[in-house]
């Protein structure tokens, strides 16, 4: 079961530059008009200077344009003119970035906003106002002010752009579990396979949709170690993006001559000490290549999540195909009923 698929080269944290618009100056003038001897100011007021706004957009899925530009202006307010013409506002400048992305301004290490709906937005610098003209001086007893206003700068900071992938489904386990290539079977992707750990460096983002049309976005995880959340191995790196997702998909390879539970023990303590939240998410057990099962180690695990657990193991062979469009229906059934 073939469906779209999204494969980026993932950049999840950027640092950039920001400058909101100055805003114009207010003008001194006065009328000059025929017969009119004693014309008063008509000075006109500078416009706004543009704010810079970042906006979360569904249709962005990386952070990677922003490697190419680190400096980001929004437009100067114009300046105010004589007979009473004010300076027109400074354009906004609107910053799109993926959903999930948190907003961090650096000097204070605060977190500005955390953009997790599409459209969600925040103004992380306002523009500047406009000064005043000479025409907002005029008094009963000053009659020709010469006074104007210089326009406010703009705001100028530098923040951090954090993107912590938000997907329907996680994929999650050891090494060489079997991600990629699942990934592989239910999309085009071409993601890199291959037999030594860390062949996935950052997540994949790929779109399925299943029988019904109901699209899954799922996210091929870097795999884990003991120690990840310390930073062993690509840690932290890993489990930041698995926070956002709403159903973990934890594979196990019972390939290996060794203990299935001791594996999957291994994966659910590093979740746990990183965030306790992780283990409260819905997740499903697949033991994957079972084509080349390791049956007596198959057999112990499907018995302890049967017993223990009380859930049903899946079981798939991305070589052969077996079980993968069963699992592929069961998580879009799953995620609609959740949803």
């Amino acid at each position: 079961m073939k469906g779209l698929y999204f494969y980026m080269k993932l950049i999840d944290i950027i640092n950039i530059k920001i400058k909101s618009g100055t805003g114009g100056d207010g003008c001194v003038s006065f009328r000059r008009e025929k017969f009119v001897p004693r014309g008063g100011p008509d000075g006109g007021h500078g416009g706004k200077g543009g704010s810079v706004i970042i906006v979360a957009d569904r249709s962005k899925y990386t952070l990677l344009d922003f490697r190419y530009k680190s400096l980001y202006k929004a437009k100067n307010g114009e300046h105010g003119r004589g007979k009473d013409q004010n300076g027109k506002s400074g354009d906004d400048l609107v910053i799109k970035v993926p959903v999930g992305t948190i907003v961090k301004d650096i000097e204070s290490d605060l977190i500005i906003a955390d953009l997790k709906k599409n459209f969600d937005n925040v103004v992380v610098a306002h523009g500047g106002k406009g000064g005043k003209g000479n025409m907002a001086f005029a008094t009963a007893t000053v009659r020709a002010p010469k006074e104007a206003e210089s326009g406010e700068d703009g705001e100028e900071k530098e923040i951090l752009l954090e993107l912590k992938v938000i997907a329907d489904i996680g994929i999650i386990g050891l090494p060489n579990s079997g991600k990629s290539t699942f990934i592989s079977k239910i999309s085009d992707a071409t993601p890199k396979i291959a037999d030594y750990p860390f062949t996935t460096l950052a997540p994949n983002l790929g779109v399925v949709k299943t029988r019904n049309e109901k699209s899954l976005v799922f996210a091929d995880m870097p795999g884990l170690i003991e120690g990840a959340y310390r930073g062993v191995g690509l840690g932290i790196q890993f489990l930041k993006h698995i926070e956002r997702t709403k159903i973990l998909l934890h594979f196990i390879d019972s390939s290996i001559d060794e203990s299935m539970l001791n594996r999957y023990k291994t994966i659910v303590n590093e979740l746990t000490k990183y965030s306790s939240t992780l283990t409260k998410k819905k997740n499903i057990i697949v033991a994957t290549k079972i084509d080349s099962a390791d049956r007596i180690q198959l057999i112990k695990f499907e018995n302890y999540v049967k017993n223990s657990l009380n859930k049903r193991m899946y079981k798939i062979s991305s070589f052969t195909n077996e079980g993968i469009d069963e699992l592929v229906e069961v998580l879009g059934a799953l995620f609609e009923k959740e949803n």
